[in-house]
């Protein structure tokens, strides 16, 4: 079975228990909705739709009441994610698509935990399995509740982290990505990834995989069928001069040489546009900061001038050593 990649660029998450990793313990398990009692799967339901009720609304504060204590402390993060997405959720209305109960055992978190869920064949994962690869995971049971999202506006691929608590299922994590951007879902962008790698044009090939996998794909330390045959088919595909994941890629623009951290597209309204963050040893003289930015975003086209064919725009983001960052955005078209 291959282990599912981890993408640095995903956005409205809120978890206390994300994790990449594919090693294997011994105090772990898991149960597809199908090998659930009834008791228990309709309580797992049943507060998966309680909660997105509440996030359709709006409702930050009684969502909190029903937190996990540990996501209650530390509760900024799922009061934005409300925010940001309820303009998406409001008056829809929420699909099951799966559910999972994982259980770590023992008295000490789970330095690497992988859970498989349901059969697995010779070849690894089945229609109907999933595997979840989770870091330091306290004691408990948990389940992963994901349904699909739709109102008049959006579709929204919409998952629930939720932690037993004595007879009480509270919310332990959250989820909120959108199922379609710019307009088009996961497959188009796959098949545009496609076509990108029969035409040689592996940047624009990679760039496109990875936007259409985060939209098939609800969460990043969760593997199916679907996205084993997906990283299979894409991962030779990834270019050698690609950053991200910790690796860092020069570019020359100029005398200047500049380190690139994280290349990812992300969508703005209709269009999609290129990002590039870079190593940057101070943002706060924004006239210097801009200048920079300018200069890495040519230089990128030039190194990568087929990203022309495929974006609208590049911004480019100085991030200095302590995380603060300076974005500048540059039309595609006023690239020269």
């Amino acid at each position: 079975m291959n282990w599912i990649r981890c993408w640095a660029s995903l956005p409205w998450f809120a978890l206390v228990i994300f994790a990449c990793a594919p090693s294997i313990a011994s105090a772990q398990s898991c149960q597809t909705a199908s090998e659930l009692d009834d008791a228990t799967r309709a309580a797992i339901t049943a507060a998966g739709q309680r909660y997105f009720d509440l996030v359709a609304k709006g409702d930050a504060a009684s969502l909190r009441q029903n937190a996990a204590p540990s996501l209650a402390a530390d509760f900024a993060g799922i009061e934005a994610t409300v925010k940001d997405r309820q303009a998406s959720l409001a008056g829809g209305h929420a699909t099951l698509k799966s559910e999972f109960l994982l259980e770590a055992e023992g008295k000490e978190p789970l330095p690497h935990g992988e859970f498989l869920c349901g059969v697995f064949g010779k070849n690894g994962q089945t229609a109907n399995s999933a595997a979840f690869y989770l870091d330091n995971l306290a004691p408990g049971k948990y389940a992963v509740v994901l349904l699909d999202a739709t109102s008049t506006t959006a579709r929204t691929n919409f998952t629930e982290i939720l932690q037993l608590a004595g007879t009480d299922w509270k919310l332990a994590g959250l989820y909120v990505n959108p199922a379609q951007v710019a307009g088009h879902d996961g497959d188009w962008f796959l098949s545009r990834s496609r076509e990108y790698k029969a035409k040689g044009q592996l940047h624009n090939a990679w760039l496109f995989y990875l936007q259409g996998r985060s939209l098939v794909a609800p969460l990043s330390f969760m593997s199916t069928l679907a996205t084993d045959k997906l990283y299979e088919e894409f991962q030779k595909t990834q270019p050698a001069d690609v950053p991200g994941n910790g690796k860092t890629v020069d570019v020359a623009a100029g005398t200047a040489t500049y380190k690139l951290i994280d290349l990812f597209p992300a969508p703005v309204g209709n269009d999609l546009d290129l990002i590039v963050k870079y190593k940057a040893a101070d943002v706060s003289n924004t006239n210097q900061a801009y200048q920079s930015n300018v200069a890495v975003i040519k230089a990128l086209v030039a190194k990568f001038p087929e990203v022309k064919d495929a974006f609208a725009a590049v911004v480019a983001r100085a991030v200095d050593p302590s995380g603060k960052d300076y974005g500048t955005l540059l039309a595609m078209k006023d690239v020269k």
